[in-house]
């Protein structure tokens, strides 16, 4: 009797569908700017400087009349359920906002009425139907005197950086404070602006940050640009 011989099966190894494998899952959008990673945390001591944008057809948030209108409208919304809009500005495709929050949950609701809000002012002032803005909104804590002091100036400033970025110099005069932001109201100028007799789209502010510790750094003149070293 011959001797049992061993047979070599070529098997093929079975599929596999579970853990982590190069090139696995949905592929990301090209429109997608903001990934859906978690937010970061926070405590309510701690104030956010938020950013919101809009579809590329859509005309410029700084329409004299839209600026108008969402004034309107976020003098509803500045304070709400432990949320409260400090300062903004409306940009060409973008809107910057510093809010406070007490919590993510608080955040979270108040951001989505802002974004409602600015949607229905869009389609309100230019028409039209569907989405308004491209992404979730991208959010940025800030935890230090400094900090804060670069977020306000970055956002309620705003203009004169793109101005600049553009080589249009600055606005009208080196004490002009942009119409399409909250610097109307905003306590902390290092020169005289006189406030506009009409109810502020923002409310104030109840963090130590916003309220006191920026300042420690220096009041913010309307003639900075964000970014560039003061003197």
């Amino acid at each position: 009797m011959e001797p049992a011989t061993q047979l070599e099966l070529a098997l093929k190894s079975s599929p596999r569908w579970g853990g982590r494998r190069l090139g696995a899952g949905r592929k990301r959008g090209h429109a997608r700017r903001v990934p859906h990673t978690s937010r970061p945390s926070f405590s309510r001591h701690h104030p956010s400087h938020v950013t919101l944008r809009v579809r590329a057809a859509i005309p410029s948030l700084r329409t004299a009349r839209l600026v108008r209108d969402l004034e309107r409208s976020l003098r509803e919304a500045k304070e709400r359920a432990g949320f409260r809009l400090i300062a903004y500005s409306l940009q060409r495709d973008h809107v910057h906002l510093v809010v406070e929050a007490e919590d993510p949950r608080a955040l979270a609701r108040g951001m989505k009425s802002i974004g409602a809000r600015i949607a229905r002012a869009v389609r309100r002032v230019f028409g039209g139907r569907g989405p308004v803005l491209t992404e979730r909104y991208h959010q940025r804590v800030v935890r230090s005197p400094r900090e804060v002091r670069n977020a306000l100036a970055y956002v309620i400033l705003n203009a004169r950086k793109h101005a600049a970025a553009l080589g249009l110099g600055s606005l009208r005069s080196a004490t002009s404070v942009d119409p399409a932001s909250s610097g109307r109201w905003f306590a902390g100028w290092a020169c005289t602006v006189p406030p506009p007799p009409d109810e502020p789209a923002v409310a104030a502010p109840q963090t130590w940050l916003l309220r006191v510790g920026w300042r420690r750094h220096g009041l913010i003149h309307p003639a900075e640009i964000p970014g560039v070293r003061r003197r």
